[in-house]
């Protein structure tokens, strides 16, 4: 076993909702097994991450920069219209104000959500994809598929991603969004399917999937129906990391001039923004919204996950109660010390 391996071997196992139901019980530090009456739906509900701030802001920052994508351009102007006045600050005809062509930031903003979300979904679409192949199919058959999906993982794996985007990208003569968006998401699903690939060899030792086995279910459907399921809230969390990480690389490659042609994303706006010097020339509306859009795209999807991450693993939701139960253990026994102290003072006096 690899060191990557005997690190995520500690991964706990997924929240496995259809034995808890079925045995009335809870996992240890979980959430309690929904009743008998409340069906699919009651089991669903308990496998959702509990809305609380962290969550509620992720939601927050993450439908609105959706909704900005898709409204934005339907209410400003054509994102390549150029007769505008050059490099104007913000004002009420143009509140993001123009680049060096005249063209309406605001409406390029726009149009470059759209293009980094488009790229980042499908990257982490197919990232996820791959990642249910070589992990899920190589964890649950075992054997010498186990073995050649992994090899197949761990030379993925040690692969260094940007480096490999880079050079591919480079050698493209015409750039497409989906070509960036397949080239992003073939490059990372390695780890991913590394966990995936253990959640799985865990699920096919449990007795509804052996039960399975014993009447005859083919492995697809087992693999669908009774491994799959099991394994949503961690395969939401790997998709909205692939998001975040496929928003991120396709930002660094429109800043090197590597991005898709022709099109408008929040890194060919930066690189454009690079190449006319506009922070030199005190253009700073031309770069500071897409920079500030990605950094708000990042955290409001980071936290969704570290939500979803506290509902795979309950010792992560507990953990601040913990904290804050041995924070009052400490200050309980240094004012049990102090008062023994001055006792053993006042006794010294008399």
């Amino acid at each position: 076993m690899s060191e990557a391996e005997n690190v995520l071997a500690e991964v706990p196992p997924p929240v496995d909702v259809t034995d808890q139901a079925a045995l009335g019980g809870s996992l240890p530090g979980g959430p309690p097994a929904p009743s008998a009456g409340g069906g699919t739906r009651g089991r669903l509900r308990e496998a959702l991450p509990h809305m609380d701030f962290k969550l509620g802001l992720g939601l927050f920052l993450t439908l609105g920069i959706v909704l900005f994508a898709l409204l934005g351009p339907v209410l400003t102007q054509d994102p390549r219209y150029y007769q505008n006045p050059v490099l104007a600050p913000p004002n009420a005809d143009h509140l993001l104000g123009t680049n060096n062509l005249g063209a309406d930031l605001l409406a390029q903003l726009a149009e470059g959500a759209a293009g980094s979300l488009l790229v980042g979904v499908t990257a982490g679409f197919i990232a996820v994809v791959f990642s249910l192949f070589f992990g899920i199919v190589a964890g649950y058959r075992g054997g010498y598929v186990d073995e050649g999906l992994s090899l197949v993982t761990n030379i993925m794996l040690v692969i260094p991603g940007l480096p490999l985007v880079i050079v591919i990208a480079s050698y493209m003569e015409t750039r497409s969004m989906w070509m960036i968006a397949l080239v992003l998401g073939v490059t990372s699903w390695a780890g991913s399917a590394i966990v995936l690939r253990l959640q799985a060899k865990s699920l096919r030792n449990r007795d509804y999937v052996a039960a399975a086995r014993v009447a005859g279910e083919r492995t697809p459907r087992i693999i669908l129906v009774e491994i799959l399921p099991n394994l949503l809230p961690l395969l939401a969390a790997m998709f909205l990391s692939a998001v975040v990480l496929a928003v991120l690389s396709e930002a660094g490659l429109s800043y090197l001039g590597l991005g898709p042609s022709g099109a408008i994303t929040w890194g060919t706006m930066l690189n454009q923004a690079s190449q006319h010097n506009a922070f030199h020339v005190g253009a700073w509306w031309w770069f500071v919204p897409p920079g500030l859009l990605i950094a708000l795209l990042g955290c409001g999807l980071s936290l969704i996950n570290f939500s979803i991450d506290e509902t795979i693993n309950p010792k992560l939701r507990n953990a601040p109660d913990a904290v804050r139960s041995v924070r009052r253990a400490k200050r309980e026994a240094r004012r049990a010390a102090a008062v023994g102290r001055r006792a053993s003072q006042e006794g010294t006096r008399a």
